[in-house]
């Protein structure tokens, strides 16, 4: 990808000398368009957008508050290209984000995020949908062999050579004015991330790894990960039983605490907390008192509005035939038999991530292995993942493959398995 910071990061990548005389990355060149750092005003957002218009990527970030609230409020937008960079007030009176969501709607353009997953949902409440094509920074420090999920500011030192201030990152970001250190340290987050992204899109095409980025982005851009329907809320809790009538009400207690949560604009655990829900579903009160005595419940919430509503669609619950219950959610639970081979599997992860430089954790997790051991199919398995370790974890657990050490290497080598059946 061509930009402004290539001709740097090539400097950097052929051992040439940086530009900066101080051995730093240029990052002082942005053009604002005679625009201030800060736009407050709806003309000055339109004007930056048709500046940015078209660019190859766009760098994105936003500053948020969430601790008190089911959605998140949105204080600010960073936008960066390799031209131009600026801080968006949507808090300001009179501005509409909508040219900065044509800008992320545009397929040409691709968004460069760190850590993606919170920002884009923001932008999913705002757009209706995922903006398409991203580009996840730490996804791609992962395939580049930076560790797991490494933390933006680490990533901006190995790789840009800056250091991250951290001194504002846990300000109010909802309080006005916004201070310079504030608004510099927003912006910095997105000059930074162009310089990063250049950096790895260049190392990813070195090793010829770029479709292995793609690939692993897929899910977050896929409209299922930012589903918000209260009908699948109970997904997302850990239960112990799979007793139909259990998952019914299940379904019914998390729907409600879903909905009363958006209506308050309160987090889940504000209204019910997950255990205190789970325990609910598992009694099934049927009336108010029963619902009071339920350990952990709010006072009051038993003869309110919101309480006998939830009584109500418990009774309806409990009432449903076995057929009407959702079907569980399957989670692998792990066999006492298959231990010694999900063991050797993590020796022959951790080799496969060290010579090909890739995060364990992007290669697979415990449950991979797990099924891997089971000879059950998993993502772990298929694509650039059987490559770098499927292929290799597929011949162990069929004995064709053998571990050795030597000093503090681990070795791999063929094994005939009718061979080693006979001695």
């Amino acid at each position: 990808m061509a930009g402004r910071f290539l001709s740097t990061v090539d400097r950097t990548i052929f051992g040439m000398a940086p530009l900066a005389p101080n051995g730093l990355y240029d990052i002082t060149g942005f053009q604002m368009t005679n625009l201030p750092q800060l736009i407050t005003r709806q003309a000055d957002l339109v004007t930056f957008c048709d500046a940015i218009k078209g660019a190859p990527y766009v760098a994105v970030d936003t500053e948020f508050l969430r601790e008190s609230t089911f959605w998140a409020k949105l204080c600010l937008v960073q936008a960066a290209t390799p031209d131009h960079a600026a801080a968006i007030d949507p808090l300001a009176d009179g501005i509409d984000l909508q040219p900065l969501l044509n800008i992320l709607a545009q397929p040409k353009t691709i968004k460069v995020f760190h850590a993606a997953r919170q920002d884009i949902e923001i932008f999913v409440s705002l757009m209706g949908k995922p903006p398409e094509p991203v580009f996840d920074t730490q996804i791609a420090a992962m395939v580049c062999g930076f560790g797991n999920s490494i933390g933006y500011d680490k990533l901006v030192a190995a790789v840009a050579r800056q250091t991250v201030d951290k001194g504002p990152r846990f300000t109010n970001w909802a309080d006005r004015p916004l201070s310079d250190s504030q608004i510099e340290y927003a912006l910095s987050d997105v000059t930074h991330l162009c310089v990063v992204y250049e950096r790895l899109q260049a190392m990813l095409e070195a090793r010829g790894r770029t479709s292995w980025v793609a690939e692993e982005q897929r899910a977050l851009v896929a409209p299922e990960t930012y589903d918000v329907d209260p009908e699948n809320a109970w997904r997302r809790l850990k239960t112990r039983t799979d007793k139909p009538k259990f998952l019914s009400v299940l379904r019914a207690v998390a729907a409600w605490r879903d909905r009363e949560a958006m209506r308050r604009n309160q987090p889940r655990n504000w209204v019910m907390r997950d255990d205190v829900l789970l325990n609910v579903a598992a009694t099934a009160p049927k009336d108010e008192d029963s619902l009071a005595r339920c350990r952990g419940l709010s006072k009051g919430i038993a003869g309110s509005r919101a309480g006998k509503e939830l009584i109500d669609l418990i009774r309806e619950a409990a009432a449903l035939p076995a057929s009407a219950a959702p079907a569980p959610v399957e989670r692998r639970r792990a066999d006492p038999e298959l231990t010694a081979t999900v063991e050797l599997l993590k020796v022959l992860l951790k080799r496969a991530a060290e010579e090909h430089g890739v995060a364990q954790r992007l290669i697979a997790n415990a449950e991979d292995l797990e099924a891997i051991a089971a000879g059950d199919p998993t993502p772990a398995m298929s694509g650039w993942r059987f490559d770098v370790f499927g292929a290799d974890a597929k011949r162990l657990t069929e004995g064709k493959l053998a571990l050795a050490v030597s000093g503090k290497r681990v070795l791999v080598f063929p094994v005939d398995p009718d061979q080693a059946a006979a001695d």
